[in-house]
C-alpha cells in the first residue's frame, strides 16, 4: 500500500518501521497494566504512588499504541503530544526515584529511566518522536 490505508486522506503511521513501534507499545501496555493491576489489586496500600504511576503509564502506551494504529493526521499529533509527555514522565519519574528512592517503596514502569524494562520506556518515546516527525515530512 502507498502512503495511505483504506480510508482517503488518512496516513499509515504503521510502516516500515512503525509496525515495531507498535508492537512494542503493545508489549507495554501489557506489562504495565497487568503489573499494575495486579499491584493495585493486592498491594495499594504498600505503594499507592508507584503502582498509579505505573497503571497511567499502561494507560498512555495503549492511547499511543491506538494513535500509531488508527493513522491520520490528528492521530499522528495526539502521538505527538503523548510520546513527549510520555519522556517527560519518564525524565522526572527516573530522576525522583534516584534523587529520593524513599518515595518509591517499590518500582514503577518509569523508575530508573525504565532499568526494570531494559530502558525500553526512554527509548521507546525518542524513538517514537522521530519517526513520528519523520512520517510526517515524508507525506509533505
Amino acid at each position: 500500500m502507498a502512503a495511505t490505508d483504506k480510508q482517503p486522506g488518512r496516513t499509515r503511521l504503521i510502516g516500515g518501521p512503525g509496525i515495531l513501534l507498535v508492537w512494542l507499545y503493545g508489549v507495554m501496555v501489557v506489562g504495565a497494566v497487568s503489573r499494575s493491576a495486579v499491584q493495585i489489586a493486592t498491594e495499594f496500600d504498600k505503594a499507592p504512588l508507584a503502582y498509579s504511576l505505573s497503571a497511567m503509564a499502561g494507560l498512555v502506551y495503549g492511547f499511543i499504541t491506538y494513535s500509531l494504529v488508527r493513522g491520520g493526521e490528528t492521530a499522528r499529533k495526539a502521538a505527538l503530544v503523548c510520546c513527549a509527555a510520555e519522556l517527560a514522565g519518564v525524565l522526572i519519574v527516573g530522576t525522583w526515584t534516584l534523587a529520593e528512592p524513599s518515595a518509591f517503596p517499590d518500582a514503577t514502569v518509569w523508575s530508573d529511566y525504565g532499568m526494570g524494562y531494559l530502558f525500553i520506556p526512554v527509548l521507546l518515546p525518542v524513538t517514537a518522536l522521530f519517526w513520528l516527525r519523520r512520517s510526517r515530512a515524508a507525506t509533505q
